[in-house]
């Protein structure tokens, strides 16, 4: 049976009774493929092409009015009830809840987690997105660089608080692995990677930054989690 959402009326689903993704694989939207991966949840992705603007189709607007992806369709929300979902850290705190992985219960940790996934949303991706626009995209063309170093400036010094955060520690909680770690996995390897910023950045420096980035992409459901809704 066709889920009752308009979404479907653009991009139905095959397998209806499992979690619905709608994403492609950009910083953002690999958070909710790892996570689904990592988790096991069973889930059905349907890629959205934002160079198409189908982000901005009336029937994905319906799912997400901001018109950006991720956004999640979960067919056995809270109460068994469907639950339409966006905004990727929304999303990850939500599935971390719902199967009980990568978030701890202990409410200190919890709210040291979120106050992590919340530096992700609100510092590291726009500024790092902001370098991506300055250096490889329609940024690049000007010829004033104040703007591109600025937004360097500014993501070098996240880089070096996330450095210092990673001392003594394997993931950003320490020992366990959770939301923190998945929110940024996809941005910092983008930066150094898409974004041709490595140099720019000075990323080397950041060697407990790359020594979390290998042990994260080296996690199988991280590596297949970034390959969600690529083709």
């Amino acid at each position: 049976m066709t889920p009752d959402h308009p979404i479907f009326a653009r991009w139905p689903a095959r397998y209806p009774d499992r979690l619905q993704l709608f994403s492609l694989p950009t910083p953002n939207g690999v958070k909710v493929g790892i996570m689904l991966e990592e988790t096991g949840l069973p889930y059905e992705a349907h890629r959205i092409d934002i160079s198409a603007n189908e982000s901005h189709d009336p029937a994905f607007l319906a799912l997400n009015p901001n018109g950006k992806i991720p956004a999640i369709y979960d067919p056995h929300g809270p109460g068994g009830r469907p639950l339409a979902l966006f905004e990727s850290g929304a999303i990850l705190i939500y599935l971390a809840d719902k199967t009980g992985r990568f978030l701890s219960t202990d409410p200190a940790a919890r709210y040291e987690t979120i106050q992590w996934l919340m530096w992700q949303m609100g510092g590291v991706g726009p500024m790092f997105g902001q370098v991506g626009f300055f250096n490889k995209f329609a940024g690049k063309a000007y010829e004033d660089k104040r703007p591109r170093d600025r937004y360097v400036a500014e993501s070098a010094r996240l880089l070096g608080v996330l450095d210092e955060r990673l001392a003594g520690r394997d993931w950003v909680m320490g020992a366990d692995y959770s939301i923190a770690d998945i929110s940024l996995l996809g941005w910092v390897r983008n930066l150094i990677d898409f974004y041709e910023a490595r140099d720019l950045v000075g990323f080397d420096r950041f060697s407990r930054v790359q020594a979390w980035l290998d042990r994260g992409l080296a996690r199988p459901a991280v590596q297949r989690g970034l390959a969600v809704t690529a083709d």
